[in-house]
C-alpha cells in the first residue's frame, strides 16, 4: 500500500491505519488499541487487540503484527520494519519488538500505567543487543478520545 494522501506525512499516514485498527477494535469490545508494521513505506501488517476474542493475555496488537510480520516477511528479524502503535507499548510488546530487532517504534499515547518506551520503564535503554528508536506522541489527541470513549462507556454499562 502506498500513500495516497500527500497531506499527511508518512508517519501520520500509517499512524492513521493504526488508528481505524483501534476503532475496530473498540467496536469489538476490545480495547482500542491497533498496530501497523511497515516496511519500505508499504503496510505489511495491521492488527488490533484481540485479547477479548481470543481469550489470551498476550493478545496485543503489538505483539500479533510482529507475529504476523515475520510470517509474512519470512524471518523474524524485522530491522527494516516500523511498528505505529496507538498505544506505548508495554514492557511484553516492547521486549517483542527489542526481540524481533524493530528498527522503530512510533505510539500515540503514552502509557503511564504500562507504557515501556518512556512512562513505565524504559526498556530500549537497557543496553541490549539490538534496540528500537522510540517515538510518541503522533495522533496523541486521535488516540486519547478512542480510550477514554471506551472507557467511559463501559463504566456506564458496569453502572446500568
Amino acid at each position: 500500500m502506498r500513500i495516497v494522501n500527500a497531506n499527511l506525512s508518512k508517519d501520520e499516514f500509517f499512524m492513521q491505519k493504526a488508528l481505524e485498527q483501534a476503532t475496530v477494535a473498540a467496536e469489538n469490545g476490545e480495547i482500542p488499541v491497533g498496530a501497523v508494521i511497515v516496511k519500505n513505506g508499504e503496510i505489511l501488517c495491521a492488527t488490533h487487540n484481540l485479547c477479548e476474542e481470543l481469550h489470551d493475555a498476550t493478545a496485543h496488537a503489538e505483539r500479533l503484527a510482529i507475529s504476523e510480520a515475520g510470517r509474512l516477511a519470512g524471518r523474524w528479524r524485522l530491522s527494516d520494519c516500523t511498528l505505529y502503535v496507538t498505544l506505548e507499548p508495554c514492557p511484553m510488546c516492547t521486549g517483542a519488538a527489542i526481540n524481533a530487532r524493530i528498527g522503530r517504534i512510533v505510539y500515540a499515547a503514552k502509557d503511564p500505567r504500562a507504557g515501556a518506551c518512556e512512562s513505565l520503564v524504559k526498556l530500549p535503554a537497557y543496553p541490549l543487543e539490538s534496540t528500537p528508536a522510540c517515538e510518541g506522541g503522533l495522533l496523541e489527541e486521535e488516540a486519547l478520545t478512542l480510550l477514554r470513549t471506551f472507557f467511559l462507556k463501559k463504566r456506564s454499562e458496569k453502572k446500568a
